[in-house]
């Protein structure tokens, strides 16, 4: 099957598997990836998660199934790339119907393609598109895999706060940007899996992507506000090129994302 696996080393324990579903966050995308694998590294949230939760289970590998790119459209439909199954949902749905018993948890980030124009006007439709379909992707996972096996979706940060550094024009913009997109989208994704019984990785709060209050010394640039601080130090989106700007998390950003699922799924 299509899809990535990073296989346990603890002999004698039985195997159990942590499905990763969604878009270049879930596959650990980065520019200082490698061109021929779509930019993908192994410093994803998914990676980093594993790691976590072999603490307490010592067999769990991680089944990857996202993909650089995905919508929710093309995550049902398919059409970026071949699985066996004709899509990423309907591989998801084939791994967890034939590994209902093994499978510890799922992680699902999806929607953030829905907004490929990352404009101001582009809003109402992304929004429209994920509570189109994100019910639809929702409701079959939990019926493939039946009441017991934990769910989680995520929120998203704003790499776009970076802007902040940009004078007062680029403040104004990164105030729109968080309240204007960011936090309505996110409270679309919190109303859709609020609905469907899932709970939510809030990386939006480990962001601190609200906090304009909180002032922190940034290198190099001196005292910002901390949701400012974290999008450059957290993601590729201040980097100068040719790494940057780039829109993807980092490694540190991705340990974030990875710990605020850990909240929800270690507790």
């Amino acid at each position: 099957m299509r899809g990535s696996r990073a296989g346990s080393k603890d002999a004698g324990v039985a195997p159990s598997y942590y499905l990763s579903l969604g878009d270049s966050l879930a596959t650990g995308v980065q520019p200082i990836g490698l061109e021929e694998r779509q930019f993908r590294t192994t410093e994803g949230y998914a990676d980093q998660l594993l790691s976590m939760a072999r603490s307490r289970l010592p067999g769990l590998e991680v089944v990857k199934l996202g993909y650089p790119g995905e919508s929710t459209t093309t995550m049902i439909e398919g059409g970026l790339t071949s699985y066996p199954h004709g899509s990423q949902l309907r591989e998801a749905l084939w791994f967890l119907r034939d590994h209902r018993h093994s499978v510890a948890f799922v992680t699902v980030d999806i929607g953030f393609n829905d907004f490929p124009e990352h404009t101001l006007e582009a809003i109402p439709y992304g929004i429209a598109s994920i509570g189109l379909n994100l019910p639809r992707i929702l409701d079959a996972l939990r019926s493939a895999a039946g009441p017991a096996i934990p769910i989680v979706g995520m929120n998203g940060y704003d790499p776009f706060l970076v802007r902040w550094l940009d004078g007062p024009e680029g403040r104004e913009v990164a105030r729109i940007s968080v309240w204007d997109a960011v936090v309505p989208i996110n409270a679309r994704f919190r109303e859709i899996y609020q609905a469907a019984g899932l709970r939510l990785a809030d990386v939006e709060g480990a962001f601190a992507t609200t906090d304009f209050e909180t002032q922190v010394d940034l290198e190099g640039v001196g005292p910002v506000p901390i949701n400012v601080s974290r999008a450059c130090q957290w993601t590729w989106a201040a980097a100068p090129p040719p790494l940057g700007p780039d829109l993807h998390a980092n490694a540190r950003g991705y340990r974030a994302i990875a710990e605020a699922f850990a909240r929800v799924l270690l507790p």
